[in-house]
């Protein structure tokens, strides 16, 4: 027999031979995980990395034109306020234009109404003063014929008042 040789932990050909086998298997192993799973999981990454980017890229550019158009709106609002401003203005204008020309036209219509009034008051001063002279030829009529009914005829009488008449005139009797 042989005298068994002793080897460090067992060492023996069979053993290196299935380690060596062992080593070739997990490395064909490996390269086949690589192939079929390690790939398509950095593929994926990769392709995540890249769409998270494009999605960066696209916040960007939304950001960027979400502040244009804050400036733009921002702008158009500066405007209208300008705008709100000249029209405000020109309403105003416009109200005081019309408040002078109410206020005109107020006083047209006081002063028509005064000068209404005064010619009013001179038909009505007319009127009392032609109302006057009748009364007082009313009275002067009853006056005379007192004093001439005791003294003279119906006819001499008759004949006073028509010579009264003529010399009062007809204007008199007319306005």
């Amino acid at each position: 027999m042989l005298a068994e040789q002793t080897f460090l932990f067992n060492l023996d050909p069979q053993l290196i031979f299935d380690a060596i086998l062992l080593i070739i298997a997990v490395f064909f192993l490996v390269m086949l995980m690589s192939y079929l799973l390690f790939n398509p999981a950095r593929k994926m990454m990769k392709d995540r990395q890249d769409r998270i980017a494009g999605e960066i890229d696209d916040a960007k550019a939304d950001k960027e034109s979400a502040a244009a158009l804050k400036a733009e709106y921002e702008a158009k609002l500066k405007e209208v306020d300008k705008e709100a401003e000249a029209i405000l203005a020109e309403a105003r204008q416009k109200a005081i234009k019309s408040q002078n020309k109410l206020i005109d036209e107020a006083k047209e219509e006081a002063s028509r109404i005064v000068k209404r009034a005064q010619e009013e008051a001179e038909l009505e001063k007319k009127h009392a003063m032609d109302d006057m002279k009748q009364e007082m030829v009313a009275v002067a009529s009853l006056m005379a014929q007192k004093v001439v009914a005791a003294s003279i005829n119906t006819d001499i009488q008759s004949t006073l008042v028509d010579e009264t008449l003529k010399e009062m005139g007809e204007s008199t009797w007319l306005s």
